[in-house]
């Protein structure tokens, strides 16, 4: 079955379960990719070179940025972090779907790109974004607590970027909460399926 290409870009607060959404939806839709950020950090823990992220220099960041290589890209705790516009543009000449998971300043920074496009251009055409709500701030709190890696002052810090967050989820096109994962899931696929034409 022919589907649109699709390029969805998803934000959410810290706790919200963001991630775990999209690696559901990546394990079942094999016609999405999701998108590699680059960044001039070094790598954490476990985190491998173009899985995690494209980890690159400060002067071939710099390069790229002059280039005009990136849709967006920020300077964040003295580290660059970006989205090239290469990667999804080949994904969605393939006619394939592609995933951006980017906080709402860096969504807004691509919603100003997108909307410079020419009109036809599949990146515009494909083009959604969602934004994934906690059922309530009490839960976000707890949930965040139960994830037992934040200390009470890390969590307090979330909270507050939650609520500013939040506060800009007007600027999306569409809003899924995840009160319960199965249906927040299920909420999420059918969004998919109706953009990309799968009904």
């Amino acid at each position: 079955m022919k589907t649109k290409p699709l390029f969805l870009v998803i934000s959410a607060p810290s706790g919200c379960g963001k991630t775990t959404l999209i690696d559901m939806l990546l394990q079942e839709y094999h016609d999405i990719s999701y998108s590699v950020s680059c960044t001039t950090r070094s790598p954490r823990g476990e985190e491998e070179d173009g899985l995690d992220y494209h980890f690159l220099s400060k002067e071939r960041f710099e390069e790229l940025i002059s280039q005009g290589a990136f849709i967006e890209h920020a300077c964040v705790h003295g580290n660059y972090y970006g989205t090239l516009k290469r990667p999804i543009e080949e994904v969605l000449a393939e006619g394939n779907s592609m995933i951006l998971d980017i906080d709402v300043q860096g969504a807004a920074k691509v919603r100003e790109y997108v909307r410079s496009l020419p009109d036809g251009d599949p990146m515009k055409a494909g083009y959604a974004d969602i934004f994934i709500m906690p059922p309530s701030m009490d839960e976000l709190a707890r949930r965040l607590a139960g994830r037992g890696t934040d200390s009470p002052a890390a969590i307090e810090k979330r909270l507050a970027n939650a609520e500013g967050e939040m506060a800009r989820a007007g600027e999306y096109m569409f809003k899924v909460t995840n009160d319960e994962l199965s249906h927040a899931y299920k909420r999420l696929c059918d969004l998919v399926d109706a953009l990309s034409g799968r009904m």
